[in-house]
């Protein structure tokens, strides 16, 4: 097919023009690169980044005319914008928009998107998301298009943002195949779960498509081993039961037995990255606000798992849910916890409206 590449086909032509729109070319034109000037004169890194993006202001990233396809997303941005605030990766929201759509296909925090919740950045090592030193974030999904393609920042926090980062490489092609989808990603939280009600990460899609991610941040509120819970996958009309369902969290993700090891007599768990699943991230500590409460905080946990191998097939509708359930010394238990996910998929046009994305303080890490 022209214009899909991977490593099996980098030999063939295909027939495609490559461009990229970033703060030094933000229209992608050909040959308007680095055009800016700086004290170093004409076209010597005069327009690196956006400069202070107000409080509340939506910006077009990008704004391109199809049919093409976005290759790889680069962003990168201050982790606070004063000394005395943060989750900015959380209070930033992208959105991205398809052949004209006016409902977002993608409506995620940037940090989220990223599979970095909590608003901190950490090392991700996987092969369609990569986050390398310092808060460096990386996309490689391919999103074609086949009319237009335009991606928005939203800067929902209090405080502009100095300076913002960013570099959106993608093809121009001679056409899309008849049956190429469309990239989705869809963020929900319940700050606390039901008890005995499964969590929903993504819900109410319809027409056909396939899965392939999921980013999980969860803080447990809870004692005990937390990863007992099944992801299900309710597929093409399932209701009560579902076509797929896992053995547990931590089984989902790739692991076993709890991530556990041994270290000086203590039970400690396994973080881990690898090209389709990981647990990058763990935190029991809040190091930003200390000054108001003991530093000591609910763990905080991310995981990631792509279905890039096995992708979950549906041709009429799609439903995927995680159970919150524990286990202690009595045995199995349901617990409640605080959820955040990202819903990753490829699906036809048009899609579903989203639910309505919380506000920006109910997206804070506790």
């Amino acid at each position: 097919m022209s214009g899909y590449t991977s490593l099996g086909n980098l030999f063939l032509d295909q027939h495609m023009e490559s461009r990229s729109i970033n703060a030094e070319n933000p229209t992608g034109e050909k040959g308007r690169g680095g055009m800016a000037a700086s004290g170093l004169g004409p076209s010597r890194k005069g327009a690196p980044c956006l400069h202070d993006i107000p409080s509340g202001a939506r910006v077009n990233l990008a704004a391109i005319e199809g049919p093409g396809i976005i290759r790889h997303i680069w962003i990168t941005v201050p982790y606070k914008t004063t000394d005395a605030d943060c989750f900015v990766l959380r209070d930033l929201v992208l959105r991205f928009y398809w052949d004209d759509e006016t409902l977002p296909s993608v409506e995620v925090p940037l940090g989220d998107f990223f599979c970095c919740g909590f608003g901190r950045a950490c090392m991700v090592n996987s092969l369609p998301i990569a986050v390398v030193p310092n808060r460096g974030l990386n996309c490689y999904f391919q999103m074609p298009f086949r009319k237009s393609a335009r991606i928005e920042l939203e800067n929902q926090h209090k405080n502009p943002i100095p300076a913002f980062f960013y570099q959106v490489d993608y093809s121009l092609v001679e056409a899309l195949p008849e049956d190429a989808l469309y990239f989705h990603a869809q963020w929900r939280r319940e700050k606390i779960t039901q008890k005995g009600i499964d969590y929903t990460i993504l819900d109410g899609v319809k027409g056909r498509g396939q899965y392939v991610g999921t980013y999980l941040a969860l803080t447990t509120l809870e004692r005990y081993w937390y990863g007992e819970g099944e992801v299900k996958f309710y597929l093409d009309g399932d209701r009560e039961y579902p076509t797929i369902c896992g053995t547990g969290t931590e089984d989902y993700f790739g692991g076993s037995w709890s991530f556990a090891r041994q270290e000086n007599g203590k039970t400690v768990e396994q973080q881990y990255c690898t090209p389709y699943l990981g647990y990058p991230y763990y935190s029991s500590h809040d190091t930003e606000h200390n000054l108001y409460h003991n530093d000591d905080t609910m763990p905080q946990r991310g995981f990631y798992r792509w279905h890039i191998e096995d992708p979950i097939a549906f041709s009429k509708d799609i439903r995927v849910t995680i159970q919150q359930i524990g286990v202690g010394y009595r045995g199995l238990f349901e617990r409640q916890d605080d959820v955040a996910s990202v819903a990753y998929w490829y699906q036809q046009l048009p899609h579903e409206p989203f639910p309505e994305l919380p506000g920006v303080e109910d997206r804070w890490p506790r």
